[in-house]
C-alpha cells in the first residue's frame, strides 16, 4: 500500500497552477466583475499574457487588428474565450507530460483534459447551468492526481490489472485496493493544497460518481458525463478509459438523450480547429 506520507510529500513537490486561476475564476464568478475585471487579474502574469497574445493571434481567431494587450484580446474575443485560454494555459505545464503508468503518452494526457473541458463547457450550456468557467476549469483538471500517482500506478499494474480483467473491478476500484487511494481523491488534496474553492475540490474527488448518491448534484453529473463523451470519443484515453463503467443514471438526473449526446459530439467536431490552436499554446 502506498504511504499517505510519502505521497503528501510528493503533492507538496509538484509545481502549483499559478494562483491567477483561483484569482480568474473569483472575478468571472463574480456577478459585478467587468471585462477590464478579467483583463487586470490575467494581464500581471507574463507569461500567460504573453501565451494568451501569441494564440489569440494565431490564424484560428482571424483577428483584423492583432491584440496588443489583454484588454484587447477580451474586448476583441469576449472574457469565455479569453478566460478559457487562460485557464488552459495554467495547466498546460502540469498536465502535458507522459504518464505510462496509464498508459498515456507524451501530450495524451492534455488532449483528453482540454477535449473533456471543452465538451463540459458543451454539457453545461446544455442544462443551462452557471458557473461554466469552474466546470471547465474542474473538468480540466480532473486528473491531476494521476500525476503524483502514476509511478505507483506503474509499479502495481499487474495487481491492477488482475483486479480488471478477473475480478471485473473498474480501474478507480483496482486503484483504490491495490494503492490505497485512487486518483480522485489525491485529485481532491491537490485541488485543497492549491487553495481551489470546495465546490471544485468536491467536483474533481467525485468526477467519477464512484459514491453513485453524487449523481444528484448537477455539477458533478455534467462533468462525469462530459469525462464519458471524452471516452466515447476515444480522445486520449488511457489504460483506465479502458476499464470504466458508465453510469446511466446520470443521463437520467441530467434529462439528456443519446440524440442529444450526438448534437454535442457534432458541436465539439465542429471546434476542432480551436481544440488544436488550445493545444499548441506555447
Amino acid at each position: 500500500m502506498s504511504s499517505l506520507r510519502l505521497l503528501m510529500k510528493e503533492i507538496q513537490n509538484l509545481k502549483p497552477i499559478p494562483a491567477v486561476v483561483t484569482q480568474l475564476l473569483a472575478a468571472v464568478d463574480s456577478p459585478g466583475s467587468s471585462m477590464e475585471d478579467i483583463a487586470n487579474v490575467i494581464q500581471y502574469d507574463p507569461v500567460i499574457t504573453a501565451s494568451l497574445l501569441k494564440t489569440c493571434n494565431c490564424a484560428y481567431f482571424g483577428l483584423k487588428v492583432p491584440a496588443e494587450s489583454i484588454k484587447d484580446a477580451v474586448n476583441m474575443l469576449g472574457i469565455d474565450q479569453v478566460t478559457e485560454l487562460a485557464l488552459i494555459k495554467s495547466g498546460a505545464q502540469a498536465l502535458s507530460g507522459r504518464h505510462q503508468g496509464y498508459g498515456l503518452e507524451q501530450g495524451d494526457m492534455w488532449q483528453y483534459s482540454v477535449s473533456s473541458a471543452m465538451i463540459t463547457k458543451i454539457v453545461a450550456a446544455k442544462l443551462g447551468l452557471k458557473n461554466k468557467s469552474t466546470l471547465f476549469t474542474s473538468a480540466l483538471i480532473k486528473d491531476i492526481g494521476k500525476i503524483v500517482l502514476e509511478k505507483h500506478v506503474a509499479d502495481a499494474s499487474e495487481k491492477i490489472t488482475h483486479l480488471v480483467k478477473n475480478k471485473k473491478h473498474s480501474f478507480q476500484e483496482a486503484e483504490k485496493k491495490v494503492l490505497g487511494i485512487d486518483h480522485a481523491e489525491l485529485g481532491a488534496m491537490i485541488a485543497k493544497l492549491w487553495k481551489f474553492s470546495p465546490r471544485m475540490i468536491k467536483i474533481i474527488r467525485h468526477h467519477h460518481l464512484a459514491d453513485e448518491s453524487r449523481v444528484s448534484d448537477k455539477e458533478i453529473a455534467a462533468v462525469y458525463l462530459g469525462d464519458c463523451i471524452c471516452m466515447m470519443m476515444g480522445s486520449g484515453v488511457g489504460a483506465d478509459g479502458l476499464a470504466y463503467r458508465f453510469k446511466d443514471q446520470a443521463m437520467k438526473t441530467l434529462g439528456v438523450t443519446a440524440t442529444d449526446i450526438l448534437m454535442m459530439i457534432a458541436e465539439f467536431g465542429m471546434n476542432m480547429q480551436k481544440v488544436d490552436a488550445f493545444l499548441h499554446m506555447a
